[in-house]
């Protein structure tokens, strides 16, 4: 009697610790394989930010923390290829590159934001294909990705995706990526949660300045006519992205 009663207790205690744990701890958790997809497009708005606003130290600082945390997760994954480290190698070029150059356009050879583009692209669609990415929800990866759109088209000029993956986010800007994170959140279990509230409320100030990045035009014009807000944008996303991650 006394064994069947510390097993009903300790199934209470369990069921009670179940029901008390945010719903976003039972999600899938953010995979390896989307870990560098993250920290790949990071890397990328970094350098662009740190063109775009005159070589700052605070944004030469954060590229560096960022390619080092993009090779830190790539020696990090279960199963890499050699593809993954020569895409991962190309990319790291092109950024380094875009440093060299130094400040303003006279030294930027006319080619390099689309070279930039293609190894970026190169890079996370050799990520996706890894064992063990299938099925995961990349909510996080869209957001960066959508980022260095919107930053692209504020420094750079246009971001070319990649058009022969539409079925991909790859393929994909703000026209279909905005409803599909749209729908993601919103079908997070419980509106309730504090976390939920904090997430939903910092998507909604981002989901607003890249609703207006008018990806179908080639004017480099916002749908507004606003000034796009570059700054604003990258620190939105990169706090989303961060609260998304730890909250798994």
């Amino acid at each position: 009697m006394r064994c069947k009663a510390l097993l009903r207790h300790a199934f209470f205690w369990s069921l009670g610790l179940f029901v008390g744990l945010s719903p976003m701890a039972f999600a899938e958790a953010v995979s390896p394989q989307e870990q560098i997809q993250i920290h790949a497009s990071r890397a990328t708005s970094s350098l662009m930010l740190l063109r775009g606003e005159g070589f700052q130290k605070t944004h030469q600082q954060r590229l560096e923390a960022d390619l080092a945390a993009l090779a830190g997760a790539m020696q990090s994954l279960p199963q890499g290829s050699a593809e993954l480290t020569s895409a991962h190698q190309a990319l790291v070029t092109q950024l380094r590159n875009g440093v060299s150059y130094g400040p303003g356009d006279e030294n930027v050879p006319w080619r390099f934001p689309e070279d930039l583009s293609r190894a970026l692209r190169d890079f996370l669609s050799t990520a996706r294909a890894l064992p063990g990415a299938e099925g995961q929800s990349e909510l996080a990866a869209k957001v960066e990705y959508l980022s260095v759109q919107y930053l692209s088209r504020s420094y750079l000029g246009t971001f070319e995706i990649a058009r022969e993956q539409p079925g991909t986010y790859l393929g994909q800007d703000e026209r279909l990526l905005l409803p599909a994170i749209d729908s993601e959140l919103q079908a997070l279990k419980d509106q309730s949660d504090p976390q939920v509230t904090k997430l939903q409320t910092r998507w909604s100030y981002l989901r607003a300045a890249l609703a207006d990045m008018n990806s179908q035009s080639n004017t480099l014009q916002s749908v507004s006519g606003r000034p796009f807000a570059p700054i604003t944008v990258d620190r939105h996303a990169r706090s989303m992205t961060a609260q998304w991650m730890a909250m798994f």
